[in-house]
């Protein structure tokens, strides 16, 4: 199968059509937000914060020649610096890649089982097809299974009729391997259309859309207003689970980002202390730790994810919680109102 490239921009990148906002696709910016006090999502049993775990499943689906892609991958990888745009194979970074596949999600799939925490798994339709037994694995344990998008590429180009086709390839893939459609979805290099696009195809194949993870706006889920329910009588809107790019496993693999585990362990517990700290003052909140199955699954690594685990289990009025459990909660307390966040 081939497929565009996404970066395909013109040398004189002044010649390109200059940008229209876009009634249908284009959302308003929000700079407010819930304002001064934060807002109580009113966590289960009073909790004091919500840590979500998520795991990334990327292996298989990333940039590749033998997918029709123009180059070889190049983010989140151990080579120094940044990796080349290869015309050709890369085979020392498919086999990173494969690591995070055969070694690195296992290891981090029997640690949180031994602990009985439910991660959510940012699932890629073409990475599941790879390794099933990831998705059916994770679907029986009881773990939340989400989309990532069918391919890990950037989708800045992708034509809109192109996107809606690999979103329901998305959907159809992880229901057919995990069993049902998933609820939740984070593209990661999403287009400025996909969100609404998201939303449009959801609805077209009449399949609940709980909530969407392409925000970094705040530190509790809060709602947005869809462009194509702007006349419509009985809006949804769409729940926003904001994501995390600080307690993210990714900065081992940037020249500006941690040094070694340490730095990821001092991040995640300073994160984790001063959100419990606020919750216990009466503004809870929630907590995302990201994670690479290639990346924090090397044992070196591994070690501090386990340390924060075993840190975090013994504090009292910690609610650790996938991100469709936060997304219904949420919605049930606060259910949509068009032009509230609340």
């Amino acid at each position: 199968m081939s497929y565009w490239n996404p970066y395909n921009l013109p040398d004189d990148l002044g010649k390109m059509e200059p940008w229209k906002w876009d009634d249908k696709y284009d959302m308003t910016r929000d700079f407010i937000g819930y304002g001064e006090h934060s807002h109580d999502p009113q966590w289960p049993n009073g909790a004091k914060i919500a840590v979500s775990f998520v795991i990334n499943y990327e292996e298989g689906a990333e940039h590749n020649v033998l997918n029709g892609d123009p180059h070889s991958e190049t983010m989140i990888n151990e080579t120094p610096g940044v990796a080349p745009k290869l015309q050709e194979r890369d085979v020392r970074i498919e086999s990173e890649y494969e690591y995070g596949s055969r070694v690195g999600f296992w290891r981090l799939f029997r640690m949180f089982n031994k602990h009985d925490i439910k991660f959510t798994l940012y699932a890629v339709g073409q990475a599941l097809e790879c390794n099933p037994a990831a998705g059916k694995r994770s679907a029986e344990e009881g773990h939340d299974i989400a989309s990532h998008a069918y391919r890990w590429i950037d989708y800045h180009s992708v034509p809109v009729e192109e996107e809606k086709a690999l979103i329901r390839k998305a959907v159809e893939t992880i229901r057919d391997i995990c069993g049902a459609p998933p609820k939740g979805w984070f593209y990661g290099r999403l287009s400025p259309r996909s969100i609404p696009l998201l939303w449009e195809v959801y609805q077209e194949m009449g399949i609940p859309l709980v909530w969407m993870s392409d925000s970094y706006a705040d530190e509790v889920p809060y709602w947005i207003d869809m462009p194509a329910e702007k006349d419509e009588p009985n809006p949804k809107g769409l729940l926003m689970v904001p994501y995390s790019y600080d307690c993210n496993d990714f900065k081992f693999n940037l020249d500006t980002g941690f040094s070694g585990p340490s730095d990821f362990y001092e991040q995640i517990k300073n994160t984790f202390d001063i959100l419990y700290e606020e919750g216990r003052d009466g503004s809870p909140k929630m907590m995302t730790v990201a994670l690479h199955c290639r990346c924090i699954g090397k044992p070196g690594r591994f070690a501090v994810l386990k340390k924060f685990v075993e840190y975090i289990k013994g504090k009292e009025d910690v609610w650790i919680a996938t991100r469709t459990q936060i997304a219904e909660h949420f919605a049930e307390k606060f259910p949509y109102r068009k032009g509230h966040l609340a």
